[in-house]
């Protein structure tokens, strides 16, 4: 059976929330919206997506590391208190 870390569900489901748009010079921009200032630039889709998976990775672990709140994405919220269980009981 796989399990699937809580972050990387976030990151997917955010990023499946992406809005991509094709600029008039030829290049690309993406967004998510809900999380303001996550946005990309980039001369391919390819590359725009890439960047923008990125700047959202960056993005969630200076909002985690600073106590920022994150919005709750898909019913997935990072904001919750950690609970830690003792390395002996894995």
């Amino acid at each position: 059976m796989a399990t699937e870390c809580i972050l990387s569900g976030y990151i997917e489901q955010a990023l499946s929330q992406a809005v991509y748009d094709k600029l008039e010079d030829g290049n690309f921009s993406g967004r998510i919206p809900g999380c303001k200032g996550v946005l990309s630039f980039s001369d391919t889709l390819r590359g725009c997506e890439n960047e923008l998976r990125s700047v959202l990775e960056d993005w969630i672990l200076v909002a985690l590391k600073l106590g920022h709140s994150l919005p709750v994405i898909s019913g997935i919220d990072l904001n919750r208190e950690l609970v830690r269980e003792p390395v002996d009981t894995l």
